[in-house]
């Protein structure tokens, strides 16, 4: 005997979700893909010389200074600093890269403050 085969329809999706999608079936023949505008493209295609001068748009936004307090750099990585070396008051990560400034000649310490607009005169 053999065992009965039942037929059932599936129904299965269009594409699978772990695969990618190909261009060709995000945006079918004939159908333009939406682009982003640049702000060079927006600002000669809005008359804002129409608008009247209290309202806000791309050319008169103006915003307040931040209210978060300015993020301390490590000098010599880039990371960020959570410590500032006493003698030198040159900010670092950690304490390889305090080695690295604390091997560092008077000039580089200088030319290093002076890239923070933080000259210090060292004694």
């Amino acid at each position: 005997m053999e065992p009965e085969v039942m037929e059932a329809e599936m129904v299965l999706p269009t594409h699978m979700w772990f695969k990618k999608i190909q261009t060709y079936d995000k945006y079918p023949k004939g159908q333009a893909r939406v682009r982003w505008k640049q702000l060079k493209q927006i600002i000669p295609a809005e008359n804002y010389q129409n608008y009247p001068p209290e309202e806000p748009n791309y050319v008169n936004i103006e915003t307040p200074p931040s209210m978060h307090p300015c993020r301390r750099i490590c000098d010599i990585t880039g990371y960020e600093a959570p410590y500032v070396d006493p003698r030198t008051k040159l900010r670092y990560a950690n304490a390889q890269v305090f080695k690295v400034i604390r091997s560092l000649p008077n000039d580089y310490v200088q030319r290093y403050l002076a890239l923070r607009n933080a000259a210090v005169v060292l004694r």
